[in-house]
């Protein structure tokens, strides 16, 4: 369960901070966007506590570390995916579909 959570109130006057748990330790991070933060730390929450019910370690900076391996690991993926063009033939699938659909409507209205 993640535990990312806006601090009261989410920013402090002027300087963009707000302050977030992650594996039960608060943070003050900066930022434009607080709503991305918050999202940002509930994602790296959820990575560690995936992380420490499946190792015995207590370890939170060993668990920080195989989070972020895991993030990577994601990362990567997306980006291999990305660059053999696996996306873009989804979005020319997902198009062509629309259109398909879009042509058997007008059929459907004119007829």
């Amino acid at each position: 369960m993640a535990t990312a959570t806006k601090s009261q109130p989410p920013k402090e006057a002027g300087n963009g901070s707000v302050r977030v748990e992650i594996f039960d330790q608060a943070y003050n991070l900066r930022g434009s966007d607080a709503e991305y933060i918050l999202k940002l730390a509930e994602y790296v929450d959820g990575k560690m506590r995936a992380v420490a019910e499946q190792t015995n370690t207590v370890d939170t900076v060993r668990l920080a570390v195989l989070a972020a391996l895991n993030i990577a690991d994601e990362y990567h993926l997306l980006q291999r995916s990305r660059d053999s063009g696996e996306t873009v033939d989804y979005i020319k699938r997902a198009h062509r579909l629309a259109h398909a659909l879009d042509e058997v409507l007008q059929d459907r209205r004119a007829g």
